[in-house]
């Protein structure tokens, strides 16, 4: 079954521009024009991504991915003009999984659906309550708290295992600075990113081969970070 995707763009020739990109992979696809029929498409379609731009004529789209969010965890592309880092942070924030900046490449959209496709199958794989994690040559177990890589045990302190874990479980996603934080020390101070970047410097250390080009863990500068899946393009 072809996976469908909804497409919220209100710009004629970039919804073009898409459509010319989803017909070419053999994707379904649906496109509207308004925050309202998206909403209303979201529920009827059930898409397996959404592909939404911010600036709409009704609502704006950090709104929408906050409405979408009360029902449903469908990967979100954000394709915007807006690329101040305050307005990726709103976006990823508000739950959005991905944020692409116009003008794109048609290869750089096809492959951040390629990304967010294969998250929504892991996500689901982990639904089922798996307690083994593997990325590569990663190796996360969750009931016995412990870490692998190439095989042999990796000695983490608690934070570098809690942000390991939340990345993990979110593995593909851009999560911000804020969102680590309130999952690892259950607050958002802006005082404490440093202490968050030392502490993924070290985790960085410890599970990659060459930290300098991180496989696994990579940097959204000023904004958060990724975990990769093993083989994963750009």
């Amino acid at each position: 079954m072809n996976k469908r995707i909804l497409v919220v763009e209100d710009d004629v020739a970039i919804g073009h521009l898409i459509r010319m990109t989803l017909s070419t992979q053999h994707y379904e696809y649906d496109i509207v024009h308004d925050g309202g029929s998206a909403l209303q498409k979201t529920l009827s379609m059930r898409p397996d991504v959404i592909i939404l731009d911010l600036g709409l004529p009704d609502i704006d789209g950090v709104h929408i991915i906050q409405k979408i969010r009360s029902w449903s965890q469908t990967p979100i592309i954000v394709v915007s003009a807006r690329g101040e880092e305050y307005d990726k942070i709103n976006a990823l924030d508000a739950g959005a999984d991905d944020y692409v900046t116009k003008p794109f490449s048609v290869e750089e959209l096809l492959a951040r659906i390629r990304v967010a496709l294969r998250r929504n199958t892991s996500e689901q794989s982990l639904d089922q309550a798996q307690p083994i994690f593997v990325n590569g040559d990663l190796q996360i177990d969750y009931l016995a708290n412990t870490v692998f890589v190439h095989g042999k045990e990796v000695h983490l302190t608690p934070i570098e295992y809690k942000l390991l874990v939340v990345l993990s479980k979110h593995v593909g996603k851009v999560l911000t600075h804020n969102f680590l934080l309130k999952e690892v020390w259950q607050t958002v101070l802006q005082s404490d990113v440093p202490s968050l970047r030392v502490f993924m410097a070290t985790l960085r250390k410890k599970i990659e081969e060459d930290p300098a080009n991180p496989k696994y863990i990579q940097t959204h500068i000023r904004v958060g970070y990724r975990m990769l899946r093993h083989g994963e393009e750009e």
